[in-house]
Parts: structure tokens; sequence; C-alpha cells
């Protein structure tokens, strides 16, 4: 009996000791958690506060770059004659061409413009009012104006009007390369003839080029939905700053499937002070045909990594020609700046003034050698 209550009370005392510790920590028989820091993003109550406190709203920025968007309706009249054997040289020739009857017909097409000047200067795409007889551009207050052209540039597909009348507003533009890839924009113009829209998106991409819709692309890609008749309209950032000309998209369909490109605001700029000043487009030019240097190409003639394209030929003459450049040599660098495709190239080479200098780096015979010429100015399209 006296050997059990020995044990017993250490025992006892155990599971009092156990019954205490476990009332102070009761976290001792708790399971275990892993804490995981997760970052979560704003309530919907706070973002719905945000918006209605003008957080989250562009309105700002849309009423200041608006009313410098207009709409641009153009008639084209199409004459044509009214049995199709009139336009035969034989049966013509039997009768007074002058005699013969003939139709006409009104053809009318819609867009966008954007006042890039109080002065009543409007930028729009060439193919907005390309063969059209009279162009009407009407304002947002809804103010209207016969426009006159100022000049053409088919090769960026920019136009650049003139309208009429007083207390124009005009937008604001942003030249500056800090756009990011990821930076929302908004786009505003008149989509199918509905009125003046705006829609929002990002950029998407810079720089892109060998699209195919003219002669010097560096576009601006946004999935902001474009729309047929918004070619012409303005491309925002987020303070209502002209980012550039919205002027295609690509689609299968002719709907928006968030493929738009816009023209940059900087060579919107220059294209209609060259077209204001000079009647036409100022570009550098160096003379050259090139080929686009293949990977065949590269390892035949030593390349490794770099990049370059093939001269392939020269105009007599030309600037190249007296820099003394021969066919067969590989243009590596243009003032320093190395040689990626030949669209970048000629981008480049167009943004020279003519008699400027520029430092070529050329490989010919295997051998890299620097070569200086004095830039052109490119001759007129045919």
């Amino acid at each position: 009996m006296r050997k059990l209550t020995f044990l017993g009370w250490p025992i006892i005392t155990g599971i009092l000791a156990a019954l205490l510790i476990l009332q102070l920590k009761p976290e001792i028989l708790a399971p275990q958690i892993t804490t995981v820091e997760i970052r979560e993003t704003q309530s919907r109550e706070t973002l719905n506060t945000l918006a209605m406190s003008g957080g989250l709203s562009f309105a700002d920025a849309v009423a200041s770059a608006a009313p410098a968007v207009v709409n641009i309706n153009t008639r084209t009249i199409v004459r044509q004659q009214a049995n199709p054997l009139f336009n035969d040289p034989l049966f013509r020739q039997f009768f007074n061409h002058d005699r013969l009857p003939s139709s006409e017909r009104i053809e009318s097409s819609l867009g966008s413009g954007v006042i890039l000047s109080p002065q009543g200067y409007v930028v729009t795409n060439n193919h907005v009012i390309s063969g059209a007889d009279s162009i009407v551009v009407s304002l947002q207050d809804g103010r209207e104006a016969l426009a006159s052209v100022i000049g053409t540039d088919p090769e960026t597909d920019l136009a650049v009007l003139r309208i009429n009348l007083t207390d124009l507003p005009s937008i604001t533009l942003n030249t500056s390369d800090e756009q990011r890839v990821g930076d929302l924009v908004l786009a505003i113009g008149n989509p199918f003839g509905v009125g003046q829209t705006v829609t929002m998106g990002i950029i998407s991409a810079l720089g892109r080029n060998s699209i195919g819709l003219s002669t010097y692309e560096n576009f601006i890609q946004t999935d902001a939905a474009i729309n047929p008749g918004n070619s012409g309209g303005a491309l925002i950032d987020t303070e209502g700053n002209l980012l550039g000309i919205n002027t295609a998209i690509f689609s299968q369909s002719g709907g928006s499937h968030g493929i738009g490109f816009a023209i940059p605001s900087s060579i919107a700029r220059q294209v209609m002070q060259d077209l204001i000043e000079h009647g036409r487009v100022i570009r550098g030019w160096l003379g050259i045909e090139i080929q686009e240097m293949t990977p065949h190409l590269a390892e035949s003639f030593g390349l490794g990594a770099r990049r370059g394209i093939l001269i392939a030929g020269i105009f007599r003459d030309s600037p190249a020609h007296l820099a003394g450049l021969q066919p067969g040599d590989i243009l590596l660098e243009i003032d320093s700046h190395p040689v990626e495709d030949s669209r970048t190239s000629m981008n480049r080479i167009a943004r020279f003034k003519p008699g400027q200098q520029t430092s070529l780096a050329v490989l010919r015979n295997g051998r890299e050698m620097s070569v200086i010429a004095t830039i052109g100015e490119r001759p007129p399209t045919r």
C-alpha cells in the first residue's frame, strides 16, 4: 500500500503540472499553421471609392483632347459611261466622245482628324482624303468647314488639311520616347460614323514595321478598339496628350481584333511642318539598293553574331556613290548605331537632313572600314 502511495504522488503531481501548463499555454496542442504572405489588390469598395473620386477616371484627359479631334466627311464624284460599249476605242472612234451618255455618282466616306494647330491645321491619314473632290471637317462643338489640302505624304499615309475657323481647339503633343509597353492609352475617333467615341487599351508594342501599310513604318501598336472611321483620329495618353494618329487595324473581318496601329506624333509633327513650309516632306537619302542578310549570306561573309544589310546596288552620283561605297559592301552601322534590318536603317537615314554628314561602318572583302557620307535629299516618288 505504501508503494502505491509512493508512486501515486509523482503521477498526480505530473498530471496537475501538465494541466496547469495547458491552461497557461493552450497553443502547445494547437495544430501547426504555416504563415503564407499574400499581397492582395484593393477591395472593390476601395476601387469604387477611387472611381467615384476620379482616381480611375480619364474624363479630364478626354475633355482636354476630344475637342481637337474632328470628323472628316469626304465626297468623291465618280463618272462612268452608261454602257460598257462606250469604253471600247473602236466604238468611240465613230462617235463624238464628248456627247456620249455618261452617269455620275457620289461616293462618301467618313474618317477622323486631329487639330494640331489653332491656325486650323488638321492632320489625318492620306487614305482618308485621297481622291476626294470635297472635304468637310466637323468639330465637336457643332461647327463645320470645308477643308483645303495643304499636302499629302503617301509614304507615311499622312495628310495635312486646313480649315478657316476661329477659336479652334488644338491638342498637345507628346513626342518623347518615354512610352513603354503596357502604358494605358485612349483612342478617340468616329468609328462607323456613329459619332465621337473613346476606347481604352494599352501600348502593345513600339516601333512596329514591316507591316506593309506604308514605306516608312514606325508604328505604335495598341489593343484599344480601332474601327473603320477611326482612321486619322487620336491616340492619347492618360493626361490627354497626343501619342499618335490612328491609322489601321489588323483584321480579316474588318472589325477590331485588338491589333491597331498609330503613327507616332513626332512623325506627324515633322510631316506637317515639312508640308507647310516646303510643300513636300524632306528626307535623307543615301542612294543604295539593299538586300536583307539571310543566315546563309551572314555565314558566307563571316559576320558571326553581328547584323548587317547587303548593299546590292548604288545609284550613280548618289551620296553613297560619292562616298565610295560599292555593291557587295555590308552595311554594319549608321552613325554608330548597329544596323538591325532594312526598314529600321531606311527610317534612320530618312531622319537626317540633306547636307548632314554621317559615318558608316561597312565590311568589304572581310575587312571592316569606316566611310563618311554626306546625306542627300530623297527624290520624289513617281
